[in-house]
């Protein structure tokens, strides 16, 4: 939208930074002119009071243009690639990788040298979990940054990481990494100087003289690590004050109400995106905006925040992508990719979250309807925007989808919660899984799931008991996990050491460091010698990674897979089997999962209701031809298996 105060104030910022609106720089004086009202309209809705909102905004506008003037030439051109095609991060020939490097190759010099499994398997997408400088000790896994500009010593330097995105990109790979906005680890630079007595950088901050707004913030703020980090605000002794610390004590919250925070962030955001950033994953986006009285996650002000970071992100380097990690109800979820008349204009990507959860609701007790009742919610998903579809990441399995949901699949809401916690902990009478509950609230007994793939699928007390049927099982279950998030609509990424069948690691009971968070135990350290054993044909690791590589090749074969909005539930049959419709004008593909431990009878009428009634079917796994018999005929579908069938008649 022309404005013509904003239009001055860019043709001045222009010529300070001599640039050329009609030559050179014309294409980021055009994304300017498309962005600069939106960025000062939400900025405004921020900081409208604040007395430092004029030159804050002057110095996010400068911000913006350092970003542009510093990107490297061969970023701008993969911008321009990208900004060509409709929605590069949509489509069907993406698959992804999370990794945290140590743990997987050592270090970023040794990245490299493991680019090519990844590709043999056909991952062209690495999410490298963080790398920044942490302090040793009290670190959450990374997520506690003293320097967001430095890499830990133990991961290598910003060089290496340089030459690592290089070789990535003479690949044709893309590279996520996080950027953590809710706060900074309290060995940062600007948590040292408020220390300090430094008051600007105090200000960065939530400080508080004494406990009475603090006590007032906790009446409504739910605590994150009710186990490890009980409440929500530390004292700082030298200062005599209370910082809020909403994740852990060592973890201070930035002050966003402080326009100075954005803009020094927004610096920070355009840092990675000229490291060569595609994705950036901004680290519980839910929770960086604090405001008394309300629970200080999903407010609205946080959302304004990620509008400003998108419309500045599209200005100077749009060839990067945003993705929330927002692990919140479902219809909050929806709310990250822009609502009103701000829809698909926020974050481009975001975790599945629920779906996820869905998926081991459906394998625990081998019914749909739960995963079912969700979708209504999930399809409101905005076109131009995608999914991250996964199984299991580096964090625990939450359960957050609405009691609501339980309630209309004939469950109570709470004893249903009960089981899936036992089951997947293993406390169950019949359960094969092998999990453990994280951050258990023992005040509502709320709790997540810790556990491998391949441990909460039964691979591990399988192998402690020697059980081929039940090996033979929890492989099926793995696979069958896998295809169902790969077929969904998103970006399917794995977890690595999922692809070799890694069951959970227990070395993490050793590390002081890491011994009270069991998140660790689906945290592996890579054995090489074991992932040798991929190439190796009737072992696990092979059938299990064979797999994997056939429904990524699969998945690149069908352009129907394609984000476009373009994802139909079939209705529930047989409430065992989950069936979903993806389709083009040319292309009509129908997934159907088993998730029952029995055979599934699904009638032929499901695939004539949705669309014009196929008669005859091309299951793309097994290379099987079905005839569709008559409605009250069936397609048998094996326990634990599933189809991927292309329309051909």
């Amino acid at each position: 939208m022309f404005t013509y105060d904003r239009h001055i104030q860019l043709k001045n910022l222009f010529e300070k930074n001599k640039l050329c609106a009609e030559n050179k720089d014309a294409l980021l004086y055009a994304r300017f002119e498309a962005n600069i009202a939106g960025i000062y309209e939400r900025f405004l809705q921020l900081y409208d009071q604040h007395p430092n909102a004029t030159a804050c905004f002057e110095k996010l506008l400068q911000v913006i243009i350092n970003a542009y003037t510093q990107r490297p030439a061969a970023l701008k051109q993969r911008d321009s690639e990208k900004e060509k095609k409709d929605g590069w991060f949509l489509s069907n020939e993406i698959t992804g990788m999370s990794l945290y490097v140590d743990r997987f190759a050592g270090n970023l010099k040794s990245m490299p040298s493991k680019l090519s499994y990844l590709q043999d398997l056909g991952v062209n997408f690495l999410h490298l979990m963080p790398i920044f400088e942490s302090p040793e000790g009290e670190s959450d896994g990374g997520y506690a940054v003293s320097d967001f500009r430095k890499v830990a010593t133990r991961f290598g330097t910003v060089q290496d990481l340089q030459q690592l995105q290089q070789s990535m990109q003479q690949r044709n790979m893309y590279l996520m990494l996080d950027i953590v906005l809710n706060h900074t680890s309290h060995q940062h630079e600007w948590a040292l100087k408020a220390r300090q007595g430094n008051k600007e950088y105090q200000d960065y901050f939530y400080f508080y003289d004494n406990r009475d707004l603090p006590n007032q913030f906790e009446q409504r703020m739910p605590e994150v690590f009710p186990e490890s980090a009980p409440g929500s605000f530390t004292y700082v002794e030298e200062l005599n004050k209370w910082v809020m610390t909403v994740f852990h004590n060592y973890q201070w919250d930035l002050n966003y109400t402080n326009p100075a925070v954005l803009v020094a962030m927004m610096d920070t955001v355009f840092f990675y995106a000229n490291l060569g950033v595609d994705v950036l994953r901004i680290d519980a986006p839910a929770f960086i905006w604090k405001q008394l009285g309300t629970s200080c996650q999903n407010l609205p002000q946080a959302h304004t925040l990620l509008q400003i970071i998108k419309h500045c992100v599209q200005t100077a380097t749009p060839g990067m992508a945003l993705l929330g990690e927002a692990i919140v109800a479902p219809a909050a979820i929806i709310k990250y990719f822009g609502s009103g008349n701000r829809i698909a204009n926020e974050c481009d990507v975001a975790y599945n979250a629920t779906h996820m959860a869905l998926q081991w609701d459906a394998l625990a007790t081998g019914d749909t309807k739960v995963m079912l009742a969700a979708q209504p919610i999930l399809l409101q998903k905005p076109y131009g925007t995608t999914w991250l579809t996964y199984t299991r990441c580096h964090d625990d399995i939450g359960l957050a989808y609405d009691d609501y949901m339980i309630q209309q699949a004939g469950y109570n809401a709470y004893e249903h919660r009960k089981y899936l916690k036992e089951f997947y902990s293993g406390t169950h009478a019949l359960s094969p899984a092998r999990g453990a509950l994280f951050s258990v609230n023992p005040k509502t007994q709320d709790a997540r799931i810790s556990g491998s793939l391949a441990s909460l699928c039964g691979l591990e007390k399988a192998l402690e008991e020697n059980n081929a049927a039940d090996i033979e099982v929890s492989i099926n279950k793995i696979i069958l996990m896998q295809a169902h998030s790969f077929f969904l609509g998103g970006i399917p990424m794995l977890f690595y050491g999922d692809e070799a069948a890694y069951t959970n690691d227990y070395s993490y009971l050793n590390d002081n460091g890491k011994s009270y968070d069991n998140r660790w135990m689906h945290r592996p350290v890579i054995d090489w010698k074991k992932n040798e054993r991929t190439q190796i044909k009737n072992t696990i690791e092979h059938r299990v990674f064979n797999a994997t590589q056939q429904l990524i090749k699969l998945r690149k074969k069908l352009p129907a897979i394609a984000d476009h909005k373009n994802l139909q539930w079939a209705t529930p049959h047989n409430t065992h089997v989950a069936m979903y419709l993806r389709s083009t004008a040319t292309q009509k593909i129908y997934c159907a999962f088993n998730f029952s431990h029995e055979p599934a009878y699904l009638t032929w009428y499901a695939f004539k209701e949705n669309t014009t009634p196929a008669s005859k079917l091309y299951d793309c796994w097994t290379n099987t031809f079905f005839n569709v018999g008559a409605d009250h005929e069936y397609l048998i579908i094996p326990p634990y298996h599933f189809y991927i069938l292309e329309v051909v008649e």
